[in-house]
C-alpha cells in the first residue's frame, strides 16, 4: 500500500502544484526553460503513474483489508455511460470543436467522469485511492481554471467535433476490449 500511496503522490503533487501555484510554476520555467519543467513535471507524473499501476497489479487480490464500500448493483452500466461521455471531453480537448468551447475544460471532465464511473462501480481499496487521486486533480483544475477565466477562444469547426468524437470512441473501445481484458484481466462485459 506505500507504493500505491507514493505514486498517487508523485502523480497528484505535480498537478496540485502547477495549478495551485502558478507564480511558482512559472519561476520555475524561467529557471529551468519551458522543457526543463516539462521534463520534471513528465517524469515526476510518469513515475507516479507507474507507481500506481505496479502497485494495483500487486494489490489486485491480495488481502489488503476489507472493501472501502460494496457498489450498488448495476452500476456498470452507469460506468460505461460516463466512461463513454469522458472518452469524448477527453477527445475533444484538442482542436477547434464546439465540444471543447461549450465544456472549455474537456480534458479534466472527461478524466473526472472517467473517475467518477469507476468509483460508482469499483469499491476496492486500490482503486478506490487511484480514482479518488484522478478526480481531485481534475476537480482542482476545473475550478482554478474557471476562477482564472481560463477559456479557448477560436471559431469552432464542425470537422472537429467529428474528430472528437471519433477518437473518443476509438479510445473506449481500445480500453473495453483491449486493456481492461488483456492487460489488466478485468473484462467489463
Amino acid at each position: 500500500m506505500q507504493v500505491l500511496i507514493t505514486g498517487i503522490l508523485l502523480f497528484v503533487l505535480p498537478h496540485f502544484f502547477s495549478s495551485l501555484f502558478p507564480a511558482r510554476r512559472d519561476r520555475l520555467r524561467l529557471r529551468w526553460g519551458a522543457n526543463g519543467l516539462r521534463s520534471v513535471f513528465t517524469l515526476t507524473v510518469g513515475a507516479g503513474a507507474a507507481l500506481m499501476a505496479w502497485a494495483y497489479v500487486r494489490l489486485s487480490g491480495a488481502p489488503e483489508g476489507p472493501d472501502f464500500y460494496t457498489p450498488p448493483p448495476g452500476m456498470t452500466h452507469a460506468t460505461l455511460l460516463l466512461v463513454f461521455l469522458g472518452f469524448i471531453a477527453m477527445g475533444a480537448s484538442y482542436g477547434t470543436s464546439h465540444l471543447r468551447l461549450w465544456l472549455q475544460n474537456p480534458m479534466s471532465i472527461g478524466v473526472a467522469l472517467w473517475a467518477v464511473g469507476h468509483l460508482l462501480a469499483n469499491g476496492e481499496r486500490a482503486q478506490v485511492l487511484i480514482f479518488l487521486a484522478l478526480l481531485a486533480v481534475a476537480l482542482v483544475d476545473i475550478v482554478v481554471s474557471m476562477m482564472r477565466g481560463k477559456r479557448p477562444h477560436y471559431s469552432p469547426d464542425w470537422a472537429a467535433d467529428g474528430k472528437a468524437v471519433a477518437i473518443g470512441v476509438v479510445l473506449y473501445l481500445v480500453m473495453l476490449f483491449g486493456f481492461h481484458p488483456y492487460v489488466l484481466g478485468l473484462p467489463v462485459l
